[in-house]
């Protein structure tokens, strides 16, 4: 906030004075106890000067600091806003946008315009416009302008993808026109109109305000020329002082002849009247009262969490403090030194905390050029197959997502690293969408195999001879999945037709085997009498002979045939409850457990058509896991590299380590499971 935007007198920041009194001036202050003081904050933090530069881009220095270290201009280290996504926001130029605001700093909570449609949006630009102050809407305008152009973008790149996905050319694409975007550029329009005219009716005024404040300085000059009582002349000089006070901001050009002008004819209003001590002490007096409020105000911001507000609040009190008047000789120093103390450990925290600020943004360019470096190498591979495009794809989605957890970088640098990312993310993804345009007969040529297999499929599924049939559906199953992929309007559907094919039949075998119930009750009395011999069986010290044993069971219950339906539910449930019994009890690796665990649910599903279906669609988890599992590995051993910059690179390191053997052993027990499922259906 610039040294004269505020509106009221008493908060009115007058910190920007640069004006500095001669030797000989300063002089007769010193040996005049009733002599205005004068407030500089200086470099060295002297005496109490006599004008004030406190202001954002300026901080006190105590003895023996440079003036590098103490002068930290705020816009140096603003942060700019950075899409959060990595999609570009059509910009619309905004025109002038300093405007000076009057009043006090204004304060405007954040509002998620998000959920709004672009109409919705419109409307509530509008209502802005129209009803609010245009100086107190400027971060709202942002806002919106910032959430239209990125639904608009993301609109755009929508219609731009259809057209493509029907058939057209990327290049022949012409988005629609948006009467939307047409009414907020005009909104904009009139935001920029109303924010000039603002603007140029509050030069105006302040060239008013500084007429007024000249013509009160005058009668001020006037008053030694007064006949009137002294008290009478003392009190119209208060008057004065205060009207002078109560005037709004001037041209900042004009600030600091107008307070030296100012002071100096007060100063000679001292001089001529005379005041007598009693009146002159009182008034005194109470100024030293006003100034150790002052202090103690200045020492509270100590314990501010925000600096930055801290460092704000603080020009407030220096603009109160040098309209404040003269203190008692006595009690100049130090009052003085207690203010001064607190506006350096102030300024100090200020100063320290805005060079964290350059450290940390420094650690992230670093960290967003690693990344740029790592996007562009993927940017630059020449890829051929499909399969690798999907696992580099993965890769670059990853680093974009590591990219969104890293803050800002300084300014001047920001936005440079920002396009050089976004640079090598586009080259990358076109890339990849020449390939598949380049793929795209290929495609077709895939949807015609796979039309031939539906075809196949659906001429088998009233088929009765369950084993033969079984293994043709088996058979295109396999080859489905050796066809590459299909043009993305055609896949749902040519799957779905596949699909139902296969499933119509196996819902058919499945049918069959369950209504066959020939007797079995020999097989049942077998089965429990297995049951009560797994239930009675003591296991010894020795685990692998126990473990041979459990498999035993386990061979002479897939021996016995088929039970009736209605006891295979239970008879099945109470074989596992006495085998896992055991099991549980039994002193061996989990891994192992898990997979004998696995083996009796394979032994239990054989003969059952329903069982083995469900678990060739369960094989077909355990390989789109192992795949995956794969990728995981890959992205992970690469993304070791991006770590070794970092602070905690080490633990980081480790931990990423961990993870992939965990992912290696979880592969061999999944290629364990999918060879067992294969030796089932071999049989």
């Amino acid at each position: 906030m610039s040294t004269n935007d505020l509106t009221d007198p008493k908060d009115q920041n007058l910190a920007n004075s640069e004006g500095t009194m001669d030797s000989s001036s300063l002089a007769e202050q010193e040996n005049d106890p009733v002599a205005l003081e004068r407030i500089e904050i200086s470099n060295q933090l002297g005496d109490e000067p006599q004008g004030i530069h406190f202001d954002a881009s300026t901080t006190v220095k105590s003895e023996g600091e440079s003036a590098e270290a103490t002068n930290i201009p705020v816009n140096e280290v603003e942060l700019p806003a950075e899409s959060e996504e990595l999609e570009e926001v059509e910009d619309i130029e905004d025109g002038d946008e300093e405007v000076d605001e009057e009043s006090e700093e204004i304060k405007i909570d954040s509002v998620d315009f998000s959920s709004l449609t672009k109409d919705e949006m419109v409307q509530t630009l509008k209502k802005l416009i129209n009803e609010k102050p245009i100086q107190k809407i400027k971060a709202e305008v942002e806002s919106i302008k910032s959430i239209f152009y990125r639904k608009h973008k993301l609109e755009v790149e929508r219609l731009r993808r259809e057209f493509v996905e029907a058939g057209g050319d990327v290049a022949g694409f012409t988005p629609p026109e948006d009467d939307a975007e047409i009414q907020i550029k005009e909104l904009l329009k009139l935001y920029r109109e109303k924010r000039a005219q603002y603007n140029g009716e509050l030069e105006v005024q302040k060239k008013q305000n500084l007429e007024l404040k000249m013509q009160i300085i005058e009668q001020i000059k006037d008053l030694v020329n007064s006949s009137e009582a002294v008290n009478v002349t003392f009190q119209e000089f208060r008057n004065l002082q205060q009207k002078f006070r109560e005037v709004g901001p001037v041209p900042q050009a004009n600030l600091n002849d107008l307070w030296e002008n100012y002071h100096h004819h007060v100063q000679n209003f001292y001089d001529y009247i005379k005041i007598n001590k009693e009146l002159r002490d009182l008034d005194l007096k109470k100024n030293l009262e006003e100034k150790i409020k002052l202090c103690e105000k200045a020492e509270e911001l100590l314990l501010e969490p925000s600096v930055v507000a801290a460092f704000k609040k603080l020009q407030k009190y220096h603009t109160q403090w040098r309209e404040v008047g003269p203190v008692p000789h006595e009690n100049q120093n130090e009052i003085w030194e207690r203010f001064k103390e607190a506006t350096a450990k102030i300024n100090k925290k200020h100063q320290e905390y805005f060079e964290s600020l350059r450290d940390e943004q420094k650690r992230n360019l670093d960290a967003k050029a690693a990344l740029c470096e790592k996007a562009e190498e993927l940017a630059s591979l020449v890829i051929k197959t499909n399969k690798e495009w999907n696992q580099r794809s993965k890769e670059m989605v990853e680093l974009q997502k590591v990219w969104k957890t890293i803050g800002f970088a300084p300014k001047k640098d920001n936005n440079k690293v920002y396009e050089r990312f976004r640079a090598a993310c586009d080259t990358f993804f076109n890339n990849k969408r020449d390939f598949y345009s380049e793929t795209k007969e290929d495609q077709l040529n895939n949807l015609q195999l796979k039309t031939e297999l539906c075809i196949q499929a659906e001429s088998l599924k009233d088929s009765t001879e369950w084993k033969k049939t079984t293994e043709d559906f088996i058979n295109l199953q396999k080859r489905w999945k050796e066809i590459g992929p299909v043009p993305r309007k055609n896949s749902d559907e040519i799957w779905k037709r596949f699909r139902a094919a296969c499933d119509y039949f196996f819902t058919q075998k499945s049918s069959h085997f369950s209504q066959v119930d020939n007797s079995y009750d020999k097989n049942l009395k077998d089965k429990e009498m297995l049951i009560a011999e797994i239930a009675a069986y003591q296991l010894t010290d020795n685990p692998e002979a126990d473990l041979l044993a459990l498999k035993e069971f386990q061979r002479r219950w897939a021996e016995v045939g088929f039970v009736p339906i209605k006891n295979k539910e239970d008879i099945q449930k109470r074989y596992r409850e006495a085998i896992n019994k055991h099991f549980e009890t039994l002193n061996i690796g989990e891994e192992k457990r898990n997979m004998f665990n696995f083996k009796t649910k394979l032994e239990s599903a054989t003969g059952n058509p329903r069982q083995e279906n469900k678990l060739r669609q369960e094989r077909d988890k355990f390989f789109n896991r192992l795949r995956q599992l794969e990728g995981d590995i890959a992205l992970w051993e690469n993304n070791i590299g991006f770590f070794t910059r970092s602070k905690n690179a080490e633990a980081m390191i480790k931990e990423v380590e961990r993870k992939i053997e965990k992912a290696k052993e979880e592969i061999r027990i999944l290629e364990q499971k999918i060879k067992m499922i294969d030796s089932m259906d071999s049989k």
